[in-house]
C-alpha cells in the first residue's frame, strides 16, 4: 500500500498547478476513505446495519399503515361494503367518474387490444365526436389497472372497484414511503422519517385529495414524483459509492418517466424541478455533472413519452423540453471556450440570461413547426387571474370562481400552524436559505469551500441536496400562494423539509455558529436539540391528534343521495339505449358511469370543443329562449335534457359565482357596475320556465321524469312553432 501512495502523492503534486481545489479534496478522500471499511469493526458495521434495517423497516410500516389507514377511512365515510354497485359509483364524482368509467370498460372488452381500440376511437362517450380518451384523459392507469386485474386473477378473489381504489391507496403508501426516506436521506436520522409521515397524515385535508376524488390523475401520479426526488435527493449527494449512485440513477430514470405518463400536467412540475437544478448547478459547481445527467433523464423521458402517448405535441413544446435544450446549449459553450479568456468570463457572466433567452426561443421555434393545440385558455384564465385582462367570458369566469383556482384562505395557514407545521417550516427554510447564500457569498469572494461539510463545520447550506430542496419547495410555494390547489405538491414537501430540519444536527449547529454560542458545547447541544425537538414535537401532535384519528375511524358515515340512485335507475329502465343525455358536466360523467349512455359533455377542462360545448349546455340556466335552448340542444344531437334544481335555484356563498349569474354576465343580462341589476330581458330563466308546463316550452320539452333534485325532459322531434 505504500508502495502505491508515493506515486499518486507526487503525481498529483505535479498537477497541481492545473488541477482544481476540489478534484485535488475528492482524490484525497479517496485515498483515505479507501482502507476504512477494511478497519471498521464488528459492531460499527453491526450498528449501521441495525440503523438501515429499523429505518427501512419504519419506513414500510408507514407506508402500510398509511395505505390501510385510507381504506379504512374511505369504508366508514361511505359505508362502502354494504352499498350496491349503482350507489358505490355514485361516490366517484366529476371528472373521478369519467376516469373509473373507462376502466369498467376495459374489463368488459373481449381483448386487451379491443378495449385499447375502443377507448383511442371512443364514439361512444360524447355525441358527434370521435376522442382519443387515452391520450387525451391519460388512462394509462387505467389500462395498467385492467391488465393487472385480469392477468392476477382478480377476477375471483375482489371486486372490480376494491381493486381500483386498493391500487390507488397502496400508491398513496409509497408516496409516503417516499416522503420518509427524502427526510432520512437528508437529516440521516429515520426519526425525520416518522416525523415527516406523522405531520402529513395530520395536515391530509392539505396534503392529498385521495379522500375526495380517488382517480384523480395526480393520485396515480404524484407517488411516483415522490421516489424520483427521493432517487434524487440521493443521487446529489456527495460522496456516494458507484452502486448507490447507479441505483439512484436507474429509479430516478424510472419513476420520471413514469410520472409523466401517469399525469398530463406532469412535465410542468418537471419543469420547475429543472429550473432547481438549474440554479442548483449555479450554486454548486460540485455537482454540475450530475444535473445534466438529470437533463438527459428529462430528454429521454420526454421523447419516449411522445412516441408512446400518440405522439403528444404538447412534450414537444413544453417549457421543459425548451429549457433542457438551452441549458445542455449553454454549458456546450462554457466548455468549448478556453477557460481564463474574456469570453469564458463572459459567458459566466451572462450564464443566465444566455439560458432565459435560448428557452423561450426554443419554444417559440418549436410551436412554429411542430402542430399542437395549446390550452390558450389557460393562459387566458392566467392573464385575468393576474388582473392583466377582463372578460365576461362564462368558463373564465366560472375557473376564476372554483376554490382550488382562488388564493389560500386563511384557514390554510391556520391548520398548518396548529399542528406546529408552518412555524417550524419557516424556522428550517429562514436558516437553510440562509446558510445557502451565506456558502454562495464565499465562493464568490474567492474563499475555498470544502466539498464535503461536516457537523463542525456549521454549514447547511453548502450541501447540493439541501440547495436544491430549498429552491424547489420556495418555487412550489410561491405558486400555492397564488393558486390554492398547487397546495397539493407543496404541502408534502413542507412536512418532508420541516422534518428534516428539526432532525438535523447540522440545522442547529449552523444556528450555533451564527449564534457563537460558548456557554455549553454546541456540537453535542446540536445532538441533544435533534432528538428532543421531535421528540416533544412527536408526543404534543401524538396526544392533541391521534384520539381525532381515532374518532374519524370509529364513526360510521353514510352517503345518501337517493334522488341520483333514482335517476340513474329510471335510466338504465326507461331510456332507449341509443339516446344522448344533456346536462351539466358533472351530471353527464355519472351517467357516463353508472348507465353507459352517450352525453353531450364532460366535466374535461384540456379540450376548447368541451368547454365550448360546456358552456353551451349550461345555457339551460340562463334567460334564453325555448327556442334558442332547442336549437342548441338538437345541434349536439341529445334526445334528454336533465335540469338540477341545486343549479335552478343554487344559493351560492361567493358573490357573483353562481352558474346562472356568470351566465347573465356573460349574456348581457346583468350590469356589473351597478350592482345585481338585471337589463330587460323578454324571456324568463329557461330552467324556471320549463317547469311551467306552458306553450311555448311544451312545444320543445315533454317532462318524462323528476324527482326533488332532477327534471328530465324528452326533447321533441316533432316542433309545433307557436309563441
Amino acid at each position: 500500500m505504500a508502495e502505491e501512495e508515493g506515486p499518486t502523492v507526487e503525481l498529483r503534486q505535479r498537477k497541481k498547478p492545473k488541477s482544481s481545489e476540489n478534484k485535488e479534496f475528492a482524490k484525497e478522500e479517496k485515498i483515505k476513505d479507501t482502507p476504512i471499511p477494511e478497519r471498521a469493526p464488528k459492531h460499527v458495521l453491526f450498528q449501521r446495519f441495525a440503523k438501515v434495517f429499523i429505518g427501512c423497516l419504519a419506513a414500510v410500516t408507514s407506508g402500510m399503515m398509511y395505505a390501510l389507514y385510507l381504506s379504512a377511512y374511505h369504508e366508514r365515510k361511505f359505508w362502502f361494503s354494504n352499498r350496491q354497485e349503482l350507489e358505490r359509483e355514485i361516490t366517484f364524482q366529476g371528472d373521478s367518474a369519467i376516469y373509473y368509467s373507462y376502466y369498467k370498460d376495459m374489463l368488459k372488452a373481449p381483448s386487451f387490444e379491443r378495449g385499447v381500440y375502443e377507448l383511442t376511437h371512443n364514439n361512444r362517450t360524447v355525441s358527434l365526436k370521435t376522442i382519443n380518451a387515452v391520450q387525451q384523459m391519460s388512462l394509462y392507469p387505467e389500462l395498467i389497472a385492467s391488465v393487472l386485474y385480469q392477468a392476477t386473477g382478480g377476477i375471483e378473489i375482489i371486486e372490480p372497484v376494491y381493486f381500483y381504489i386498493g391500487i390507488v391507496f397502496g400508491l398513496q403508501g409509497i408516496y409516503v414511503t417516499a416522503l420518509f426516506v427524502t427526510s432520512w436521506l437528508m437529516s440521516g436520522t429515520w426519526l425525520a422519517g416518522m416525523l415527516t409521515v406523522a405531520w402529513f397524515v395530520i395536515n391530509r385535508v392539505d396534503t392529498t385529495r385521495i379522500e375526495y376524488s380517488i382517480p384523480l390523475r395526480e393520485n396515480w401520479a404524484l407517488p411516483y414524483f415522490a421516489c424520483q426526488v427521493a432517487a434524487l435527493t440521493g443521487y446529489l449527494k456527495s460522496n456516494l459509492n458507484t452502486y448507490t449512485e447507479r441505483f439512484c440513477y436507474l429509479l430516478m430514470s424510472a419513476s420520471t418517466y413514469t410520472f409523466m405518463m401517469m399525469w398530463e400536467y406532469s412535465h410542468y412540475l418537471l419543469f420547475l424541478q429543472a429550473i432547481s437544478l438549474f440554479l442548483l448547478d449555479s450554486f454548486s459547481l460540485e455537482q454540475s455533472d450530475k444535473v445534466h445527467e438529470v437533463y438527459k433523464i428529462y430528454v429521454f423521458s420526454l421523447f419516449l413519452g411522445y412516441l408512446l402517448q400518440f405522439e403528444n405535441p404538447a412534450l414537444l413544446v413544453s417549457p421543459l423540453l425548451s429549457l433542457v435544450a438551452a441549458l445542455m446549449l449553454a454549458k456546450y459553450l462554457q466548455l468549448n471556450v478556453k477557460k481564463g479568456t474574456f469570453v469564458a468570463k463572459m459567458i459566466k457572466v451572462i450564464n443566465f440570461y444566455l439560458v432565459c433567452t435560448l428557452t423561450v426561443t426554443f419554444n417559440i421555434v418549436m410551436k412554429m413547426f411542430v402542430p399542437h393545440k395549446e390550452n390558450g385558455h389557460m393562459l387566458k384564465f392566467l392573464e385575468v387571474k393576474f388582473g392583466l385582462n377582463m372578460t365576461k367570458n362564462f368558463t373564465m369566469n366560472w375557473l376564476l370562481c372554483q376554490e382550488s383556482l382562488q388564493a389560500p384562505s386563511q384557514d390554510f395557514f391556520l391548520r398548518l400552524t396548529q399542528s406546529s407545521l408552518l412555524p417550524f417550516y419557516i424556522l428550517v427554510l429562514i436558516v437553510c436559505f440562509l446558510s445557502m447564500m451565506q456558502v454562495n457569498f464565499r465562493r464568490i469572494n474567492g474563499k475555498s469551500v470544502k466539498e464535503t461539510v461536516t457537523l463542525e463545520d456549521g454549514q447547511i447550506g453548502g450541501r447540493p441536496e439541501i440547495i436544491y430542496h430549498v429552491i424547489h419547495t420556495i418555487l412550489l410555494g410561491s405558486l400555492a400562494m397564488v393558486i390554492e390547489g398547487l397546495k397539493y405538491l407543496w404541502t408534502p414537501y413542507v412536512c418532508m423539509l420541516a422534518a428534516f430540519g428539526v432532525c438535523s444536527p447540522e440545522l442547529w449547529m449552523t444556528l450555533f455558529k451564527w449564534l457563537r454560542l460558548r456557554t455549553v458545547h454546541p456540537i453535542l447541544l446540536a445532538l441533544i436539540l435533534s432528538m428532543a425537538v421531535p421528540t416533544i414535537i412527536g408526543f404534543s401532535l401524538w396526544k392533541e391528534f391521534f384520539p381525532k384519528l381515532m374518532t374519524e375511524l370509529s364513526e360510521l358515515q353514510e352517503f345518501y343521495d337517493p334522488d341520483t340512485v333514482e335517476l340513474m335507475t329510471w335510466i338504465k329502465r326507461q331510456a332507449p339505449v341509443a339516446a344522448v343525455f344533456a346536462g351539466s358536466p358533472q351530471l353527464m360523467g355519472a351517467i357516463k358511469l353508472c348507465t353507459g349512455w352517450m352525453v353531450t359533455s364532460l366535466p374535461l377542462y384540456n379540450d376548447d370543443d368541451l368547454l365550448k360545448r360546456n358552456e353551451n349546455i349550461y345555457q339551460i340556466y340562463s334567460k334564453r329562449s325555448a327556442e334558442d335552448i332547442y336549437k342548441i340542444l338538437t345541434s349536439y344531437k341529445a334526445n334528454y335534457l336533465i335540469v338540477e334544481d341545486a343549479i335552478c335555484n343554487e344559493v351560492g356563498t361567493m358573490r357573483g359565482c353562481r352558474v346562472k349569474d356568470l351566465l347573465d354576465i356573460a349574456n348581457g343580462h346583468v350590469v356589473c357596475e351597478e350592482g345585481d341589476k338585471l337589463t330587460y330581458s323578454k324571456y324568463g330563466r329557461f330552467c324556471h320556465e320549463v317547469k311551467i308546463n306552458y306553450s311555448p316550452y311544451v312545444n320543445y320539452f315533454t317532462r318524462v321524469y323528476w324527482n326533488r333534485s332532477y327534471f328530465v325532459y324528452k326533447i321533441n322531434t316533432v316542433i309545433s312553432f307557436q309563441s
